[in-house]
């Protein structure tokens, strides 16, 4: 009853923008003679999913996520939609394979949607240790079942040395206290290993100076952000998907990516611009075939939620919004 209940009070940022969106990729594949799916690349509590299958009652949709829990909310929460729906447990770098495997002859992939960064699960559930707010084991594993291969926080920072640990900080959670609290954490672990939340987040306080802790929230904020990069290793992963998810989507398929920091973003951008974008040199008489861009951007630049989403849902407030749709060869040519 406790995971239902989180299910229904986890809303989806820009859902309706979001399905708007795909919603147009799925028609396009339809009036193509296709069978449409749309891949939710990042399924969470299934609430994005929901809301494509009940915007359209034809579609298939394939939700992946690493995290078992993740699964069974909305393995749950879309029971009501049948094998129109399908769960997979794996990472979501992983969306061209799975294309190749789940579909059927006749069907296309109309979509694919990646809501990036923590889910609100992650960070509601104390006993995940993802939020400094909550005092639990130090985990953050996204994927915390007996056999992942991931190493949680804890397991972490009882064998990284400072450089490194500094490094983590100062590029995933640009963090301007970076060196100082790398040494603070390494120097502490020496007499006793980090086991839980409060601990850490208590250490990160003492480490930051008091005058820089007036504004901006906890402390510790940060840190934990790059800790949970890290071990989830969240760009590395990201850098794979976005080519992978382009690949994977058909002609008039399209791509709705949210980013929530900086650095998802930046890659998102980066890989969006590389398919549509034209790759001839400059000065070249005649563009070649193979330089055109297959997509086309459907945003410009980032769209941003509005004022009365952020009020309702404020983990909104720092989503940014990128979709691009992959061309035909017709309009390839046309343009």
């Amino acid at each position: 009853m406790a995971q239902r209940e989180t299910a229904d009070r986890h809303v989806p940022v820009m859902r309706d923008r979001c399905i708007r969106l795909l919603a147009l990729g799925v028609e396009n594949i339809r009036a193509a003679g296709h069978r449409p799916v749309v891949i939710d690349a990042t399924l969470g509590m299934g609430g994005h999913a929901e809301a494509m299958l009940a915007a359209d009652s034809e579609v298939l949709v394939l939700g992946l996520d690493r995290d078992p829990q993740a699964h069974a909310l909305a393995a749950q929460r879309l029971s009501a939609y049948g094998d129109r729906f399908r769960g997979i447990h794996t990472v979501y770098d992983r969306v061209d394979e799975v294309a190749a495997e789940e579909l059927d002859s006749d069907q296309r992939v109309a979509g694919v949607l990646l809501d990036l960064g923590v889910s609100s699960l992650q960070l509601d559930e104390a006993s995940r240790g993802f939020a400094y707010s909550y005092d639990a084991p130090l985990d953050m594993r996204m994927d915390a079942s007996e056999d992942s291969p991931d190493e949680s926080v804890a397991e972490l920072l009882a064998r990284i040395e400072v450089p490194e640990l500094r490094r983590i900080l100062r590029e995933y959670g640009e963090e301007r206290f970076a060196g100082r609290i790398a040494s603070a954490i390494v120097s502490r672990r020496e007499g006793r290993p980090f086991t839980t939340t409060a601990d850490l987040a208590a250490v990160v306080d003492r480490a930051v100076p008091a005058a820089s802790k007036r504004t901006g929230g906890h402390p510790a904020k940060r840190t934990f952000q790059a800790l949970r990069i890290a071990v989830n290793e969240e760009l590395e992963v990201l850098q794979r998907t976005i080519p992978n998810a382009l690949d994977a989507v058909a002609p008039g398929g399209r791509i709705v990516a949210m980013s929530y920091h900086s650095l998802e973003d930046r890659i998102v951008k980066q890989a969006f611009a590389r398919r549509t974008k034209s790759s001839a040199p400059t000065g070249l008489p005649v563009e070649l075939e193979e330089h055109k861009p297959t997509f086309r951007s459907l945003t410009r630049g980032a769209e941003l939620p509005d004022e009365a989403e952020i009020a309702e849902n404020p983990r909104a407030a720092s989503a940014k919004l990128r979709a691009v749709e992959k061309l035909t060869d017709s309009r390839r040519t046309a343009a």
